[in-house]
Formats: C-alpha cells, sequence, structure tokens
C-alpha cells in the first residue's frame, strides 16, 4: 500500500513538473516570437523656423513651449532697410516707365513720319529703343515685387500649428538666411518608431491595431502599424584593401537579431497624457483577429 501511495506521489509530482516544464517553453516561445518590442520611440514632424531675408530681430512673438497656430507671428527682423529698397524699387519704376514713355512716344512720331522725313535705319532705331526701353521697365516692375515680398518677409509666420520647442532666439539677435531660429513641433504629427527585432515580424502586418504604453506611465495610446521598414544598415559591409569586402569574425553561437524599424500611426491619445517627440515607449501589436477594432478612426486627439 505504501508503495501504491508513492508511485502516485511519484507519478503526480513527474506529470505536474512535466506540465510546467511545457507551460514554461510555451511561454519562452510566446515571449521570443510576439509581435511586441520596449524598444519603441516617439517621433514628430520638426519644421526648422529661418528667416529669408537677414537682419536684426526687433520682436520676438513666440515663447518657449507655446502653442501656436498656423500663420501666428514669431519673430520680426527690422523692416527700415526693406522699406527703404522698396521706395527705390518704386522710384526705379518710375523713371522705367517716363523712358518707356519717351521711347514710344519717338517711335510712334517717326512712324507717321514719311521716308523721306526719316530714313528707315532711324526709324527701326526707335523701334529698338523702344523694346529696350519696355525691357527695363519689366525688370524694374519685378525688382519692386521682390522689394515688397522681401519687406513682407521680415515678419516670419508659423508654417503649421505646432509647439515652439528649445527657443534660444532673443530679441537683438541677428538672423540670418536659411539658419534655422526656431524649431516648431508640429501638432498633429505624432508618430511611433517601434524597433522590432527580426524574429517577431512574422507577427507584425500593416494595419494590425497597436497598443503604446509611455514608459513611466500606465494609460495606453491606441495605434495602427502603418508601415515596416524596407531597409536597415548592414553594419559588416566594409570595404577594405583593393576595394574587397571587409567582413568582422562572428561568433556562430552567438547571432543577434537584427531590429527593423516599424511606423505605427497614433490613433488616440487619451486625456491628459503628455506626449513628446524622443519618449520611450511599449509597442504591442494585437493578433491578426482583432484587426478592424479602429477602422476609419480619426486623426490623433489631445
Amino acid at each position: 500500500m505504501k508503495t501504491l501511495r508513492a508511485f502516485f506521489r511519484f507519478f503526480a509530482t513527474l506529470a505536474v513538473t512535466g506540465v510546467a516544464v511545457w507551460l514554461g517553453y510555451l511561454l519562452w516561445q510566446h515571449y521570443l516570437d510576439s509581435p511586441w518590442t520596449r524598444d519603441g520611440v516617439v517621433q514628430a514632424h520638426i519644421a526648422d523656423i529661418a528667416a529669408d531675408v537677414p537682419g536684426r530681430v526687433v520682436r520676438l512673438d513666440a515663447h518657449d513651449n507655446e502653442l501656436v497656430h498656423r500663420g501666428q507671428p514669431l519673430f520680426r527682423i527690422d523692416p527700415e532697410r526693406y522699406r527703404i529698397a522698396l521706395q527705390a524699387a518704386r522710384e526705379r519704376l518710375e523713371k522705367a516707365r517716363e523712358q518707356l514713355q519717351l521711347r514710344r512716344t519717338q517711335a510712334d512720331r517717326r512712324a507717321m513720319l514719311g521716308p523721306d522725313a526719316v530714313a528707315g535705319e532711324h526709324r527701326e532705331d526707335s523701334l529698338l529703343e523702344e523694346r529696350v526701353a519696355q525691357a527695363a521697365y519689366r525688370e524694374a516692375a519685378a525688382a519692386v515685387r521682390l522689394a515688397r515680398l522681401n519687406l513682407r518677409r521680415t515678419l516670419v509666420r508659423a508654417p503649421a500649428a505646432g509647439y515652439v520647442t528649445s527657443l534660444q532666439l532673443r530679441k537683438g539677435d541677428y538672423a540670418r538666411t536659411g539658419i534655422p531660429q526656431i524649431a516648431l513641433v508640429e501638432q498633429h504629427s505624432f508618430w511611433v518608431y517601434g524597433y522590432f527585432e527580426q524574429t517577431r515580424l512574422s507577427g507584425v502586418k500593416i494595419g494590425d491595431p497597436a497598443e503604446i504604453t509611455l514608459l513611466g506611465q500606465k494609460s495606453r495610446l491606441e495605434g495602427r502599424v502603418e508601415g515596416i521598414a524596407a531597409a536597415v544598415a548592414d553594419r559588416e559591409s566594409h570595404r577594405g584593401n583593393r576595394l574587397v569586402a571587409s567582413v568582422r569574425p562572428a561568433f556562430n553561437w552567438v547571432r543577434l537579431a537584427a531590429r527593423v524599424p516599424v511606423r505605427v500611426q497614433i490613433l488616440r491619445i487619451p486625456k491628459g497624457v503628455h506626449i513628446a517627440a524622443g519618449m520611450i515607449c511599449t509597442v504591442v501589436v494585437k493578433p491578426p483577429e482583432k484587426k478592424g477594432r479602429h477602422a476609419g478612426c480619426p486623426h490623433p486627439k489631445t
């Protein structure tokens, strides 16, 4: 009897241990192959705001971390020299207009006179001078439009709604053409790059719903897989002597899976959750049978 009980206890222990090992194996395989990653980074479109015309900053309307709307003034370049340039261009245009009128009058008068009064060569010269005056007038008119545009561009406006970030510009600074002065994070341009190991990509499909959890926060953001990168950098691709491939030796028992960027569109941001480009997050792609749950969702809401 004791032997039978011992046998049953041994058999039960062995069965429980086997089931535990089997479940642990399944969980481990699920951990290795399931489509999720803790290596996710929030991204956003960031516009570099630069001045179209150079000059001293005489007014600064933007404030650090402020939400601005499209077309809202950010800063102003000293407009005085551009007002003077516009006035000078208008004066040159008026001079060109008078010169054109003079040449046109002369050409018309010589055209009305007969060949006995005016030689044909002089008549052709007057027509040529009129065309030259017309070209000079058009050039002067273009200079006026350019001067007017430069004066208007002294006021730098926001190209889109967004957040001013890391503002270093100050009143009195000299702004140079094409050099960024303000960084503007576009308001509704946030998305996530999840860097998935290639062994997990078999469970990732474009259109799959995803859950995004920012590091240190409990709220989950709803998302959708928008695209999978078609290439990553080959760190082994180098050239050695005589332009032949230089390949570093690898340890066969250690093979690190490449990480492939997966772009995840953010569909909804819970109220009260602050999101910023560069934040670290976890991305979990849901099983295919749950597809379509968020179909037709609007753009991200804050």
